[in-house]
């Protein structure tokens, strides 16, 4: 999963097409969006993604593409991020390839910004972290322009804040004091399980 390592696409659930991308396409008809291009300055559409949401959920197990933790769904602190913003291209807006599962927190703070690198698309090893501390941080053996976009990534989503270093952090060291199974921290927590897992350290 991700803050960040790689996110599997999955496929798109059956009840998808009928839900959300008919009855989008057809509100986008309506309104005279073209599918193409970007929505006017503005423009207000239906959010029949929210419809998909619980199967988001269950399609990436409730790990949120960026942040790469697990969240409770009946918590309500789910979204879905359109990764190419809504606003930029209309058609996309009802398209389950285009959408990734986030935290409200990361969906807020990407909001329409290009310069976030796509989970689906993401080169293994390019993010290292600290358990110790939490702190997210370029693999300093990439090369200059990926590492600019790893950089650019950690920046918009605020990956490095003290919030998400100390989550980061914690889940690392319930794993050592209670003992946990490491398959539990990696369905719980991937990216610390995968940085364990990489260190030696499971």
């Amino acid at each position: 999963m991700a803050a960040m390592i790689p996110v599997a696409a999955q496929p798109e659930p059956a009840a998808f097409d009928a839900e959300v991308r008919q009855k989008g396409l057809a509100h986008l008809n309506k309104k005279g969006f073209p599918l193409d291009q970007p929505l006017p300055p503005k423009a207000d559409i239906e959010p029949y993604w929210r419809a998909c949401l619980t199967d988001l959920h269950q399609a990436y197990s409730g790990v949120c593409a960026y942040l790469g933790v697990f969240f409770e769904r009946v918590m309500g602190g789910g979204s879905v991020d359109h990764f190419i913003a809504k606003s930029t291209h209309a058609g996309l807006a009802y398209e389950w390839s285009n959408y990734r599962l986030a935290c409200s927190t990361m969906n807020s703070r990407k909001r329409e910004y290009s310069d976030v690198l796509d989970p689906f698309y993401l080169a293994p090893d390019l993010f290292r972290l600290q358990l110790s501390t939490g702190h997210i941080y370029p693999n300093p053996n990439v090369q200059a322009v990926p590492m600019r976009l790893v950089e650019e990534t950690i920046e918009r989503l605020g990956l490095d804040d003290p919030p998400c270093r100390e989550l980061r952090a914690r889940w690392y060291q319930d794993y050592l004091e209670h003992g946990l199974p490491a398959d539990y921290l990696k369905r719980k927590s991937p990216f610390v399980w995968h940085e364990a897992n990489r260190q030696g350290l499971l």
